[in-house]
């Protein structure tokens, strides 16, 4: 991020500051153009008064380095908050390959095939952000890693074991809601319409991230302690 520091103009009863010509000509503004203010106790952030997001794009060239990982690698272009993920390739994408990727799919929130053919697979993120609420997302992680303690416990205690072959199915769905937090308290950085859509501040979205990943690594154990209880005589 670039700082810039301006001196306050008074023009008739107006106080006016210029913007850097760089960030404008950037944006592609001109005089007639819009941009938003958003004010705080001591801070003023200006924007492009844009209508919409410019679209995240991300081509991925098969096959990858050896060192790489189709899977970590869509993983991480999600993460990032890329809307469109395409992988080219010049020959036949192996079929071995394209199961991995469909399989990668199932632990990604809103990201769907929707366009595939021998040498070539279009993934694009088909939900709204504006429309989620990264807090019911927390509590919905919460709910499922208290649910899944509760039956690890009850199988300890009451050497009840009936449903501790299910806390790994849950535990996938608490890592499905994992990232899509992640992806969204991620975009709130970069994007501010975003962040004003969740009402969060960038102290929040720091709290966001660490109780996420509380709730992560919490659901992790457990399914790890639910196998001992259950393998134990």
């Amino acid at each position: 991020m670039t700082k810039f520091v301006r001196r306050l103009q008074r023009i008739g009863s107006s106080i006016l500051v210029s913007l850097p010509k760089e960030w404008v000509d950037a944006n592609k503004l001109d005089k007639s153009s819009q941009v938003e203010l958003e004010t705080g106790q001591d801070s003023i952030s200006i924007s492009a008064n844009k209508e919409t997001r410019p679209t995240k794009e991300l081509v991925i060239s098969y096959p990858l380095p050896k060192e790489e990982n189709i899977v970590a690698d869509i993983t991480g272009a999600y993460l990032l908050g890329y809307d469109i993920i395409e992988i080219t390739s010049d020959s036949i994408i192996p079929g071995e390959d394209r199961e991995k990727i469909r399989n990668s799919m199932r632990r990604l929130v809103g990201m769907e095939i929707i366009e595939e053919d021998a040498s070539h697979i279009n993934m694009q993120f088909l939900l709204d952000s504006t429309t989620l609420n990264p807090q019911k997302i927390l509590k919905r992680m919460s709910s499922i890693a208290i649910g899944m303690y509760d039956d690890a416990t009850n199988g300890l205690i009451a050497d009840d074991k009936s449903n501790l072959q299910t806390l790994s199915k849950r535990d996938e769905e608490v890592n499905r809601q994992y990232f899509l937090l992640v992806r969204l308290i991620r975009s709130t950085l970069v994007d501010k319409r975003l962040a004003n859509a969740f009402n969060l501040e960038n102290i929040d979205v720091l709290d966001y991230r660490v109780a996420a990943n509380l709730l992560e690594n919490t659901g992790d154990s457990i399914v790890e302690l639910s196998d001992f209880i259950y393998n134990s005589s």
